[in-house]
């Protein structure tokens, strides 16, 4: 199995930029697709982003293309998610996930326990 556990959170205004961090346990990180999904206060929790094991392909929710970008180091057993051009909109908390394939209906297997992202404006 693999422990998640997701940083670099915080508060910034509407345009600005955030990059999170999720660092994840074990020796089998690049056996894992990843994913970021987020929820809002009274909302469902959303798909947000995914990266396939090699970092060959990724996909992202329309929301967020164009803005968003997953990344990940499998030396470092880590995912990123920079997140430029901020709006008020994507205040939410962000779990990272991992499971076998990646996409927005897949079974993510291992979740983190969340980092708050708040945008002002």
């Amino acid at each position: 199995q693999v422990q998640l556990v997701e940083s670099g959170g915080g508060l910034v205004q509407a345009g600005g930029s955030l990059r999170l961090s999720c660092a994840a346990s074990g020796r089998t990180f690049s056996n894992y697709a990843m994913g970021w999904f987020r929820q809002a206060p009274g909302k469902e929790r959303e798909f947000a982003a995914a990266i396939t094991q090699s970092g060959m392909t990724t996909y992202y929710a329309d929301s967020v293309k164009g803005r968003f970008t997953i990344s990940r180091d499998n030396a470092k057993n880590t995912v990123y998610l920079q997140m430029n051009s901020l709006k008020p909109e994507d205040t939410a908390v962000y779990y990272c996930a991992a499971g076998f394939a990646a996409g927005p209906t897949v079974l993510y297997n291992y979740w983190g326990q969340g980092t708050q992202v708040t945008v002002s404006s």
